[in-house]
């Protein structure tokens, strides 16, 4: 038995099946539940369920929670704010949370031109509001985006995402408007230099770089696998937007915060973009998002054309203002470059070991395996081996060490993240 993981019962225990059985008579069946654990609460990086069964959480709210679950900093700066209001909309009564976390997050980022930033709820909102952002400034219509990206599940965004089973199978007709083009991977292909060929060629045969207002993309995609853009393609990405006056929106959504040892991974590069989304761990699991970006571009729109009635909630935005300070006091970013070196180090061994781990890559904590049938990478996991993969963790829940976690991960996809 390992001092953070305690097993009390069969997994799924008894209160979290009674709870499932229930979820299932009453809750949307498109809403699947990923692990059949129902939690109770949740401390740093473990999480209790309702049967007394305590986990290390590998899955950390799906990106969102960089400074641990119920960090003390963070509950005490969000019931200090609910104790003294929690909604207005900052439009019709506004708060100097709202003014602050803006001035903080623009302080932290990589602009170096002046700067102005907006708050909306999820990733989703600030995806689409970035591209409102970029059409009012440019005046065209149409967005590229890449494949293997993912920038949410509402119209606009879920048509910028590239992956169809179970994001938008059956679900379109989608936006107009919205073109795609091959992402680099220094492990499958293209190269750098054939995708930014791809992109070049896209704006002469799919559409005119004139009629193009931004051009969305994740420094590294995490839905298409932890692929870390190269520095030569965000390179040449910069490039094209400025000869052809293309809004560059860099996606941090599941970048920022410190996951890949800088506050933003478009540090990494030195680049400055036009605009950044951030959403997930800004406000620790609260919802929040926001779109950072030149003031020129984010002044572009008219009055009153962005907003809604839950832009940047207070309670919400006290939280964040906490996870900035936690990230700095705590050095968080410092902790997830070190940390990734020591897992890469790690995950390196592995590959050393065994022919099925494919490749390693990431950026800082951000990193992935990726398994293979053969060690050249001709093909990944199909499947029968996904199959056996799930089959067998499923035996492994009365487990003493997080492999189990870990396993049931890469029987999901094809890779697994920590």
């Amino acid at each position: 038995m390992t001092r953070t993981i305690e097993l009390k019962t069969a997994i799924p225990g008894p209160r979290s099946r009674e709870i499932l059985a229930r979820k299932e008579r009453v809750v949307a069946d498109p809403l699947s539940v990923f692990l059949p654990v129902v939690i109770e609460e949740g401390r740093g990086a473990t999480l209790t369920d309702v049967d007394g069964n305590t986990f290390i959480d590998f899955t950390g709210g799906v990106g969102c929670l960089n400074v641990g679950h119920s960090h003390p900093r963070v509950v005490e700066a969000a019931q200090e704010q609910l104790a003294k209001f929690s909604h207005t909309d900052f439009t019709i009564v506004p708060y100097e949370v709202y003014v602050t976390l803006a001035e903080r997050l623009i302080g932290a980022s990589p602009f170096r031109s002046p700067a102005k930033a907006a708050f909306f709820n999820a990733g989703t909102e600030a995806v689409e509001n970035a591209i409102k952002f970029a059409r009012a400034y440019t005046g065209r219509p149409a967005v590229i985006g890449f494949e293997g990206g993912f920038h949410g599940r509402t119209l606009l965004s879920l048509s910028l995402t590239s992956k169809t089973h179970p994001y938008k199978a059956g679900l379109g007709p989608f936006a107009p408007e919205v073109y795609r083009v091959p992402f680099p991977n220094d492990y499958r292909g293209p190269s750098a230099d054939e995708a930014l060929a791809a992109l070049e060629r896209a704006l002469i045969t799919q559409v005119a770089a004139e009629t193009v207002a931004a051009i969305v993309i994740e420094p590294v995609q995490g839905e298409g696998g932890f692929v870390v853009a190269p520095q030569a393609f965000l390179d040449g990405v910069r490039r094209l937007c400025d000869e052809h006056g293309i809004v560059m929106v860099v996606d941090e959504v599941q970048t920022g915060f410190g996951r890949t040892g800088k506050l933003f991974a478009i540090e990494h590069y030195g680049i400055e973009p036009d605009l950044i989304t951030v959403a997930k761990s800004i406000a620790a699991g609260l919802p929040l998002s926001g779109v950072i970006g030149k003031a020129e571009i984010m002044d572009a729109p008219g009055d009153s054309a962005i907003g809604g009635t839950y832009v940047g909630n207070p309670v919400a935005q006290a939280a964040a203002l906490a996870v900035l300070d936690v990230i700095e006091e705590e050095g968080v970013c410092e902790r997830a470059a070190q940390l990734g070196e020591t897992i890469r180090a790690r995950m390196e061994s592995w590959r050393e070991r065994w022919p099925q781990v494919g490749d390693v890559r990431g950026l800082g904590a951000m990193l992935v395996i990726e398994l293979v049938k053969e060690r050249n990478g001709a093909s990944c996991c199909s499947s029968p081996a996904s199959t056996r993969t799930a089959s067998a963790c499923s035996h492994r829940w009365s487990s003493p060490t997080p492999s189990s976690t870990r396993l049931w991960r890469s029987g999901k996809r094809r890779w697994t993240s920590y």
